[in-house]
């Protein structure tokens, strides 16, 4: 069979349905297609049929002219308005270029001497040309809003003529959570910061690791010649297993020798929960900072000290300094009163004044949260 004798919805169907053979040849002008639409569907009288047989007919004219759905059914709309399946030609040439490729070389060499600015001084740079005599060729450039600057600076004529090459952009890390840990009251969320030890000669000095709890102000640091993985795995593992109780929290800055997969690793085999520093908010980390001035800087000074002695100094850290400051150096440890306007206020009382220790053994079954 042809197309010509498909004559009946039943005989499309069985068509649609790949049981009846049928020879048909596609047309390749557009205009013969519309006009083969129009006479199929006044053929099959389309406004008269029912739902059922309109959507045979659909399918019919989406197989054999290779049209979406979307379309097909414009045509057929156009047709029940119009009884005619015109098709409407439009073509565009596109949206005509305003700025020329001698606007954008002007561009380019404006931004090679001045090292490249932000958009509102170059245009202010175009403005300045314009009104300079002879700075016709400024005209457009001196419209120009600021906006499509940057757009030009992207096109290909632009990198040709002047290539720039930018510092790696930071990217945004997925390890740790972004966010202030809330310790409720209960030991084990620990506050962490690196202290340097100078420069000198360009060699670098020893690095100092401040481990601080939050509730008890339970502090252990320990030296290493460097903060790679090799040095800082080791000491930090064993760190958190010279704790009295148990860790539950890790917090630290934005600083790459913690927030990396070696360290998310091993805090996540502890199940140990794992959070880094806000931007903007200081005092996410205030804690460990303040032991930074108090304990270590006052310790050592801000002078240089050679890497070699780390392991010096991490003998007297690990012994003579942690029972210093964990059993006999008292801290103030704070209040917090509401005010009337709802604002929190911190309070440091006398009566809170005591050794990390004493604040330890002073919280409530403080023998669920100890180790073994």
């Amino acid at each position: 069979m042809t197309l010509k004798e498909l004559t009946t919805i039943d005989q499309l169907e069985q068509f649609l349905a790949g049981s009846q053979i049928c020879v048909y040849e596609v047309h390749s002008g557009a205009d013969e297609r519309y006009q083969w639409i129009e006479n199929s569907l006044k053929h099959f009288a389309y406004p008269r049929l029912t739902k059922r047989e309109k959507g045979v007919v659909i399918r019919y004219l989406i197989q054999i002219s290779r049209y979406s759905r979307p379309q097909i059914t414009r045509i057929i709309q156009r047709y029940i308005t119009t009884h005619a399946c015109t098709r409407k030609q439009r073509t565009t040439n596109g949206f005509s270029r305003q700025y020329t490729d001698a606007d954008i070389r002007l561009l380019a060499e404006l931004d090679e001497l001045y090292e490249t600015p932000c958009g509102a001084v170059i245009k202010k740079y175009c403005e300045r040309a314009y009104e300079q005599k002879d700075g016709s060729a400024y005209l457009r450039l001196a419209r120009i809003s600021v906006s499509h600057i940057y757009n030009l600076r992207k096109c290909k004529i632009y990198t040709d003529k002047r290539r720039v090459f930018a510092k790696t952009q930071t990217a945004a890390s997925s390890i740790a959570e972004r966010r202030k840990p809330k310790s409720n009251g209960l030991p084990g969320y620990l506050r962490v910061d690196t202290v340097h030890q100078g420069d000198q000669d360009k060699a670098k000095g020893v690095y100092h690791v401040n481990l601080v709890d939050e509730v008890t102000q339970f502090e252990i640091t320990f030296a290493v010649e460097k903060i790679s993985e090799a040095f800082l795995l080791p000491g930090l593992e064993s760190a958190i297993d010279k704790f009295p109780f148990k860790i539950r929290g890790f917090h630290t800055d934005n600083g790459s020798e913690y927030i990396n997969k070696s360290v998310a690793k091993l805090l996540e085999k502890l199940h140990i929960e794992f959070t880094k520093s806000r931007s903007r908010k200081s005092t996410d980390n205030a804690l460990a900072e303040s032991k930074n001035a108090s304990v270590v800087r006052k310790q050592f000074g801000y002078g240089h000290i050679p890497q070699h002695w780390a392991s010096a100094i991490n003998a007297q850290l690990q012994d003579h300094l942690y029972r210093h400051i964990n059993f006999h150096r008292p801290c103030y440890y704070p209040e917090i009163v509401t005010s009337d306007d709802g604002k929190e206020i911190k309070k440091y009382p006398y009566k809170n004044l005591m050794t990390p220790f004493e604040k330890l053994i002073a919280v409530d079954k403080v023998d669920d949260y100890l180790n073994p």
